[in-house]
């Protein structure tokens, strides 16, 4: 089998700060052993994607040309990414495809001509070649399109359920909760009879997960927000948080509020109450500093939450449970919605860089390579 050619988006910081996100071509060689060559079809743009991208640079003033985009970079940014300097990223953490060339190996034989789901970046491409442990073959009823977010949001839904169970918790409290990601965790904890906890933005995203039949929605613009808040959290007994948003002050207001219902009708403490508070931030919507108002007690901890970091402390069994329950729920529990489709090419567009990189909760993009 000769070479096999095709496009893929590649992000690459400049040293003189410029990013430079473009179209490369690039000769995928015949697969070996446990590897496999996918002709993707299908890739979601997820929050983490966009991070990869552009992180923060500026989109608005870039220069738009047919196939690339050249952006300037804050200074404070560039000084975060020195790392990544001069280092052509391959963006897309999923997708779904068909199997078109397969490595000798028989768990790679075993995927030739299936339609799988994909994880382990460079989605955002015509082509993927990558070993066999990194797809998951899809039920015969289920479309690329529908498979394409097999991992990334599932897992972490699933997983912050599983975190909660493991530290003792019995309820969650989760932000930019109309996300699809939200959606998914709103019918995970009806399925499994876990008290949630929904904030969000605005009346729109309160309507989507009241439809849905979330009982807990909180408009987090509302100026009684926090009375609201408290009243959730006594009600459902919440005491470990999952935050996308990141930055402001959102994660220290979480954290008062269980103070509050905590210490409610027991002796006084300077300490505090002597219920751990968790707050867990695993997005970046605000890009601002975290602020933490110290009004909670001691008994708290806020710490980072990474799907991939999660899934390596699991063992085999549990993580091919996990992955069992989303084959089983893909067009069900874990159906992803999406705004819109675009090709390759008219990702790169300003127009439509301009709107997905928004990022609004629950406008969610997919690429379709050959789309367009």
């Amino acid at each position: 089998m000769s070479d096999t050619l095709g496009l893929k988006l590649l992000s690459t910081l400049q040293e003189d700060g410029r990013l430079v996100v473009e179209l490369a071509e690039e000769a995928l060689p015949a697969p070996n052993g446990d590897e496999v060559l996918v002709r993707v079809e299908a890739a979601p743009i997820n929050p983490s994607d966009l991070g990869l991208l552009f992180a923060s640079a500026d989109v608005e003033h870039a220069d738009y040309e047919e196939g690339r985009i050249v952006a300037r970079m804050p200074d404070s940014a560039r000084r975060a990414l020195a790392g990544r300097v001069g280092q052509p990223m391959a963006i897309g953490n999923e997708g779904a495809g068909t199997v078109i060339a397969a490595g000798d190996a028989p768990q790679a034989q075993a995927l030739l001509g299936k339609r799988v789901a994909l994880i382990g970046g460079g989605m955002f491409a015509e082509y993927r070649l990558l070993g066999a442990g990194g797809c998951m073959v899809l039920p015969d009823d289920v479309t690329a399109e529908q498979g394409a977010s097999a991992f990334v949001n599932p897992l972490t839904a699933l997983g912050f359920v599983e975190t909660m169970k493991r530290e003792g918790h019995r309820a969650i409290v989760h932000t930019a909760a109309a996300s699809n990601l939200g959606q998914m965790l709103v019918r995970i904890c009806q399925e499994d009879g876990i008290p949630l906890v929904n904030i969000v933005r605005n009346e729109a995203q309160v309507a989507i997960l009241k439809d849905l039949g979330a009982e807990h929605v909180l408009d987090s613009s509302k100026d009684d927000f926090p009375a609201q808040l408290r009243t959730a959290i006594a009600a459902t007994g919440a005491t470990i948080a999952f935050d996308a948003i990141g930055g402001g002050n959102l994660v220290s207001k979480i954290l008062h509020a269980m103070e509050q219902v905590q210490v409610k009708d027991v002796p006084y403490s300077r300490y505090g109450s002597n219920s751990l508070k968790q707050a867990y931030i695993y997005g970046a919507l605000d890009l601002s500093s975290t602020v933490l108002t110290r009004s909670f007690g001691f008994m708290w901890n806020v710490g980072g939450w990474l799907l991939f970091p999660f899934l390596q402390k699991n063992d085999a069994e549990t993580v091919e449970r996990l992955r069992q329950r989303v084959r089983d729920g893909l067009t069900t529990t874990f159906a992803s919605h999406y705004k819109a489709r675009i090709s390759l090419r008219q990702a790169l567009s300003r127009d439509a860089v301009l709107t997905y990189n928004a990022r609004r909760t629950g406008e969610k993009y997919l690429i379709v390579p050959n789309g367009g």
